[in-house]
């Protein structure tokens, strides 16, 4: 049952690494952030990776089979992926409309479903 507190974990670790990274690109949209100077911006959005690092570093303790989890450090690291950019991708369409799914991303993501398989396989 570890797997099902390691993914959610990283579901909640790499949505709040989605808002640190890019989140602020919508900050001009706000008053009292439009005015902020690059350096004050970098400082919220590493305000906000604290959070992810407070869920990815247990994700990855609880997850890792050296510690009695499920999965392999590469397992780890293509579940994390597959996550981030399944995060990313309901971010963006859900926060900047104006961007487009396209054929070649649902593409992209046929072929990390296929690694995940392939790093999974036995």
């Amino acid at each position: 049952m570890n797997w099902i507190l390691t993914i959610g974990l990283l579901v909640l670790s790499n949505t709040f690494m989605t808002f640190a990274w890019y989140g602020h690109l919508k900050f001009k949209e706000y008053d009292w952030f439009s005015n902020l100077n690059i350096f004050g911006i970098i400082l919220i959005s590493w305000g906000i990776a604290f959070f992810e690092y407070c869920f990815q570093v247990p994700a990855n303790r609880v997850g890792y089979n050296g510690n009695g989890g499920s999965f392999s450090l590469v397992e780890l690291k293509v579940l994390q992926e597959v996550i981030t950019l399944t995060v990313f991708s309901v971010f963006t369409l859900f926060f900047f409309k104006n961007e487009v799914f396209k054929i070649n991303h649902l593409i992209g993501f046929v072929f990390l479903i296929l690694a995940v398989y392939f790093i999974f396989k036995k």
